[in-house]
């Protein structure tokens, strides 16, 4: 086994375009779970020294955040409260431990039913920048998911920057998972909620579930039935859940999928209404 550790972007595409056989690695935290062997026995391309890919760059368009950007790191930025969601998210993935280390890049290409960054990312309309030694693309996050632990990286590519568009930055956010335990837990349903409110009326908002499919969704059936409501009033008297079919949940060894089916309607009227009542507050 070769173990390459390069400190720039450069290096380590040089290192991938000549080495096809790698296991990419940023943080590093899954990368012997993941095996179903005694030791690792692939080559690993390890991406986290690369300064490069590191925390978040700001401009009037968008906000980039590196791939190699630790959990830690987005706990302890100064964002908007449409980060919210994906800060709360941070400070449950794993332990203290775990988010010193762990990235939200792999994260994201670990391509995990209960990845916590997936439902934030869907709700912040992201998308991914992929880097390759000849050739740079971005394509939207719920593009690039294929299915459980399978992506659109192409031979190689590093996934280099996660962007947030710059008018998806309005309004508050709120996540909430829930699982047999408070920490150290793979979740039986989470949920994320943008929304901006005008004149108590919601002009935008973005739901998404994860655990409850094999990849994270957007929960557009509920969205459509909740633009326009007057906060003041009870909005999910309106709002007809026979109508959620965007998830799929399965029965597990974590939960049944009537289980999670339910926790996430709860889940779902549980962070629009802490979303909402951020915005309030805000006010």
């Amino acid at each position: 086994m070769n173990y390459f550790q390069p400190n720039d972007l450069n290096s380590a595409l040089d290192v991938l375009q000549n080495n096809s056989d790698l296991t990419i690695a940023a943080g590093c935290t899954d990368l012997f779970p993941i095996t179903n062997n005694m030791s690792l026995d692939k080559n690993i391309l390890d991406i986290t020294n690369i300064k490069s890919i590191k925390g978040f760059q700001f401009n009037n368009k968008e906000t980039k955040i590196g791939s190699a950007t630790t959990w830690t790191d987005i706990i302890n930025e100064n964002l908007p409260s449409c980060y919210d969601m994906l800060k709360a998210c941070a400070k449950e993935v794993g332990s203290i431990q775990i988010q010193n280390l762990g990235t939200i890049g792999g994260n994201i290409c670990n391509a995990s039913p209960a990845a916590d960054s997936i439902p934030c990312l869907l709700a912040l309309d992201a998308k991914l920048e992929l880097s390759s030694a000849n050739n740079q693309r971005i394509i939207p996050i719920d593009e690039f998911i294929l299915g459980s632990r399978k992506t659109k990286l192409e031979q190689g590519e590093i996934l280099t920057s996660i962007i947030i568009p710059k008018e998806k930055e309005n309004g508050s956010s709120s996540f909430r998972k829930i699982g047999a335990r408070k920490y150290l837990v793979i979740s039986i349903s989470m949920v994320a909620c943008r929304i901006l409110i005008s004149n108590n009326i919601i002009e935008d908002i973005s739901i998404s579930v994860g655990s409850c499919s094999e990849v994270a969704k957007r929960i557009f059936s509920i969205e459509r039935q909740l633009i326009k409501k007057d906060i003041n009033e009870d909005i999910f008297n309106q709002v007809d859940f026979s109508q959620l079919n965007e998830i799929s949940p399965i029965t597990d060894i974590r939960s049944t999928h009537v289980y999670r089916l339910k926790a996430s309607k709860l889940l779902i009227k549980d962070v629009v209404k802490d979303a909402i009542n951020k915005q309030e507050i805000a006010r």
